[in-house]
C-alpha cells in the first residue's frame, strides 16, 4: 500500500488560474483591440526591393478559416469566451490550428461582441434620451401658455390652482424617482442593469462558467451543489420582479457597510491584546441602523467583527480578485470552499467593476471535518466612492427567497479599500453574519465563538499572506548567497505554481464540505478518523485509480506555533513522517514567500536508511502560517518531473496527491498570551491531519476493507508519534 503512495504516474493536471497565468490572461486581454485572425509572420520573399544591409522585412499572411472551424469556435464561445491555454491547445488539435491561431480568433470575436454591444446600448441611451428631451419639452411648454385663472395673465406658481399645483408636486416626484433609478441604473448597477423597466432592451451579459480550481472535473459542477438545499433555490434564476429588489438590497448594504467601516466607538468596541480586532456592539447596532437588512433572526446567532491591514497590493488587482469567482476561491481556499456565480447584474462601467454587481453562492470553511461548513446565497456588488476609496459588499438573499432551514445569513459584509503609495492598500474588512453554531463539536467552539475562525481577522490575515506570496513570485531581485535558493525566474515560478495546486487540492479535500462525503470509522470522538473516496478516471493533476482521503482533528497542550515549528523542520521528520521510512530528511531548495521565514516552498530530498548516498524520493512541501493559523501541505513528487519543474517546465503535468496539518489556536488568541508579542506563543493548539493516498491504480476496483483498515492505523500512529514528539518538547 504504501508503495502505491509513492507510486506517482506523469499526468497532465487541471487547469489551475494562478497568479502567474493570471497574468497571461491579462495580457490576454491587452490584444483584444488587435485585428485579423491568426496573424502568422514569415519571412518576406526577394521580389522586394531591400537594402541588403538591413534585415529581411516580414510581411503577414492571413489564414482563412474553414467553415467547419468557425462553426466549432462558435460554439464554444458560446460556452466559454475566454479559453486558458489547455482549452486552446485542445481545440486547436481537433480543428487543425495552433494554439495562436485560435487564441487570436477568440480575442478578434470577443472585440466584435463588445462592438456590437456598446453599438446597441448607444442607440438604445440616445433613444432613452430623446423621449427625456421631449419629455422636457412638453413641460416647457405647459409652463410658458399656463394662464392666471383670475386675469389671465401668465400664471406664476403660487397663483397656480389647487389640482394644477398637485400636478406639478407629484410631476416633480415622478421625476426624482426617475432620477433615483437612473442612478442606480447607471452609477450603482451599469449599463447592463438598465434593461430592468425596459424589456425591449438585451439581457444583460451571461456568467461565465465557474473554472473548477480544485482538480475536480467542470462536469461534476451540478453534482457538488445539488445537495444543498440553498443552491436549489438560487439557479432557478432570478425574475424581473426580483431584480429591482436585488439593486436596492445591494445600494442600501452598500451604506450600511461603509458606515460600520468607518465608525468607531460606541458602535464597535476595541479589544485588548496580541492582535486588536473590532468586535459589533448589538445595542448600537440596532440604535444605529433601526431599519437594517431584515429582522434579526431569533435562531441564530450573532457574529461581527472588523480588521484593518495594509496589503502589498493595489486597489485594483485587489478588487479584481474580490470581483472573479476564480481567484476570490484561489486566493482563499482556506476559507472557500465552494463558489459559484449564479447571474451578473452588471459588469460596471467605465471599463471597470465600479457598479458590478453579481449573484453568487458560496460554502466557508473551517479545515476541520468537526465544524460544519456556512452556505451562503448572496448578492456582491462593488463601489467606488467619491473619495477614491472601493468597497466590496455581500449580502443574503434569504428574504428574497426564504428556505425552510436557515442555518447561515450574511448581514452586509465585506471590505473597504483605500489606495496607498508604492502600490499598497489599506484594508478594512467587516464580517457579519448570524449563524446556527450547534453542530460546531465541542473542542472547535471556544475558538469559533471568538469569531476568530470565520472573522475578519482570518479574512485580512489571508489576504495579507496571499499578497506578500504573490509579490515573492513576482519578484525579481533575489539573493543569490543562500545556499539552497532558486533563483531562476522560471523554475521559480513553475515550483510556487505546482505548490499552489498542491495547498489548494489539501484545503478543498480536509473540511466538511457537502461536496464530501465523510465516513466514521469509529465514535463521535474528535480523535476518530473520517473518511472519504474518490475514484480518479480522467482527473488532470492525480494519478488514476482509487484516492483514499483520511482526516481527523484533536486538541494539543501545546503552542500552535511550536506545533507548526516542529512539522515544517526537516530534521525532525522523521520523528513521525512514515513517507521518510527512518531516513534522513534533508532540504534542497527553497522559495520564500514572505516577510515570516514560515511562509516558503521547500523541496525536501529523502535519503534512505540504508544508503544514505541515495535519494529515493522528493518531497515538496510548503509551510503556511499567519496570525490566525498555520499550514504544512506536502506531496510525493517524481523526481524526473521535479526536475523538469525546477528547469522552468511545465507543473501541470506533475501529479499530486497532497496530505499535511492544518493548526489552529484552540481559542481566542489574546486569552492566552498576556503581554506577550509572539503569536500563539501560549495555550493549546487544535491540529487536523489529512491524507490522501492512492489505494488502488485500476479507477473500477473496489475499496477493500483491508485498506480502510491500513490508512485508520497509519493516520492513528501518526497523530500517537506527533503528540509524544511535541508534548516531550514542551515538558
Amino acid at each position: 500500500m504504501f508503495n502505491s503512495h509513492h507510486h506517482l504516474l506523469d499526468m497532465s493536471s487541471s487547469a489551475q488560474r494562478t497568479p502567474e497565468n493570471e497574468l497571461d490572461f491579462i495580457r490576454d486581454e491587452e490584444f483584444d483591440s488587435k485585428s485579423g485572425t491568426d496573424n502568422m509572420e514569415a519571412p518576406n520573399s526577394g521580389d522586394d526591393q531591400a537594402d541588403p544591409n538591413q534585415p529581411p522585412n516580414k510581411k503577414k499572411r492571413y489564414h482563412r478559416h474553414t467553415q467547419h472551424q468557425i462553426q466549432e469556435m462558435e460554439s464554444f464561445y458560446k460556452e466559454c469566451n475566454h479559453p486558458d491555454d489547455k482549452q486552446r491547445k485542445e481545440l486547436g488539435r481537433r480543428l487543425g490550428l495552433e494554439p495562436l491561431q485560435v487564441k487570436f480568433w477568440f480575442q478578434n470575436k470577443r472585440t466584435q461582441m463588445k462592438a456590437q454591444h456598446e453599438r446597441c446600448e448607444n442607440t438604445q441611451l440616445r433613444n432613452e434620451n430623446e423621449k427625456l428631451r421631449a419629455e422636457n419639452m412638453r413641460y416647457k411648454e405647459a409652463l410658458n401658455n399656463a394662464a392666471c385663472p383670475h386675469c389671465g395673465g401668465p400664471a406664476a406658481i403660487g397663483e397656480m390652482s389647487f389640482d394644477e399645483h398637485h400636478l406639478r408636486i407629484e410631476n416633480a416626484r415622478l421625476r426624482d424617482e426617475i432620477d433615483r433609478i437612473t442612478g442606480i441604473a447607471g452609477k450603482y448597477v451599469g449599463k447592463a442593469a438598465v434593461n430592468f423597466s425596459h424589456p425591449q432592451l438585451a439581457p444583460p451579459e451571461a456568467p461565465r462558467s465557474l473554472d473548477l480550481a480544485f482538480g475536480h472535473q467542470s462536469g461534476l459542477l451540478g453534482e457538488m451543489y445539488a445537495a444543498g438545499d440553498l443552491l436549489r433555490t438560487a439557479v432557478t434564476g432570478l425574475t424581473d420582479a426580483e431584480k429591482p429588489m436585488i439593486i436596492e438590497l445591494a445600494v442600501t448594504a452598500m451604506e450600511e457597510l461603509t458606515r460600520m467601516a468607518q465608525t468607531d466607538e460606541p458602535l464597535w468596541i476595541s479589544s485588548s491584546g496580541i492582535i486588536s480586532t473590532d468586535t459589533l456592539c448589538e445595542e448600537e447596532y440596532v440604535r444605529t441602523f433601526p431599519r437594517g437588512i431584515g429582522p434579526k433572526s431569533a435562531t441564530l446567532n450573532s457574529e461581527a467583527s472588523r480588521h484593518s491591514a495594509v496589503v502589498i497590493m493595489n486597489h485594483i488587482s485587489l478588487i479584481e480578485i474580490l470581483m472573479d469567482v476564480n481567484q476570490w476561491t484561489n486566493v482563499f481556499a482556506g476559507l472557500v470552499s465552494k463558489a459559484m456565480t449564479i447571474e451578473v447584474l452588471s459588469t460596471g462601467v467605465a471599463g471597470n467593476y465600479n457598479g458590478a454587481l453579481q449573484v453568487m453562492t458560496a460554502e466557508f470553511q473551517v479545515p476541520s471535518p468537526l465544524v460544519p461548513t456556512r452556505e451562503n446565497y448572496f448578492v456582491r456588488y462593488c463601489k467606488q466612492h467619491a473619495d477614491g476609496s472601493w468597497a466590496v459588499v455581500d449580502v443574503s438573499l434569504d428574504n428574497l427567497r426564504p428556505t425552510s432551514v436557515l442555518r447561515c445569513r450574511r448581514r452586509p459584509s465585506g471590505c473597504v479599500i483605500k489606495e496607498l503609495a508604492n502600490g499598497y492598500s489599506k484594508v478594512t474588512w467587516v464580517e457579519h453574519v448570524e449563524v446556527d453554531e450547534k453542530a460546531v463539536h465541542d473542542i472547535y467552539k471556544p475558538l469559533v465563538n471568538s469569531g476568530i475562525a470565520f472573522g475578519a481577522k482570518r479574512w485580512v490575515a489571508t489576504l495579507d499572506r496571499q499578497c506578500e506570496r504573490l509579490a515573492s513570485a513576482l519578484a525579481n531581485n533575489i539573493p543569490t548567497g543562500d545556499v539552497g535558493i532558486i533563483t531562476s525566474p522560471a523554475g521559480r515560478k513553475s515550483m510556487q505554481k505546482l505548490a499552489e495546486r498542491m495547498v489548494m487540492s489539501f484545503c478543498t479535500g480536509v473540511g466538511a464540505s457537502t461536496t464530501h462525503v465523510w465516513t466514521m470509522l469509529s465514535g463521535s470522538g474528535a480523535d476518530d478518523v473520517r473518511v472519504m473516496t474518490r475514484k480518479s478516471i480522467d482527473d488532470p493533476g492525480r494519478p488514476p485509480g482509487i484516492v483514499l482521503s483520511a482526516a481527523t482533528s484533536f486538541w494539543l497542550p501545546v503552542s500552535p506555533k511550536r506545533v507548526f515549528d516542529f512539522l515544517r523542520d526537516e530534521n525532525s521528520r522523521n520523528e513521525w513522517d512514515i513517507l521518510s521510512n527512518g531516513g534522513n530528511v534533508q532540504e534542497m531548495a527553497h522559495i520564500a514567500n514572505g516577510r515570516d521565514p514560515g511562509n516558503c516552498v521547500s523541496l525536501l530530498r529523502v535519503n534512505s536508511g540504508t544508503n544514505s548516498n541515495q535519494s529515493n524520493m522528493l518531497i515538496l512541501q510548503e509551510s503556511i502560517t499567519d496570525p490566525t493559523g498555520s499550514y504544512v501541505i506536502y506531496a510525493p513528487v517524481d523526481i524526473v518531473a521535479m526536475n523538469t519543474v525546477l528547469s522552468g517546465g511545465d507543473p501541470d503535468y506533475v501529479a499530486l496527491l497532497p496530505s499535511g496539518f492544518a493548526i489552529l489556536p484552540d481559542g481566542p488568541l489574546n486569552h492566552h498570551g498576556g503581554g506577550n508579542s509572539e503569536v500563539g506563543s501560549a495555550g493549546g493548539s487544535l491540529l487536523t491531519v489529512a491524507f490522501q493516498i492512492l489505494v488502488d491504480s485500476v479507477p473500477t476496483a473496489k475499496l477493500s476493507l483491508g485498506s480502510v483498515a491500513t490508512v485508520n492505523s497509519l493516520i492513528k500512529c501518526t497523530v500517537e508519534k506527533i503528540k509524544g514528539a511535541v508534548t516531550s518538547q514542551n515538558a
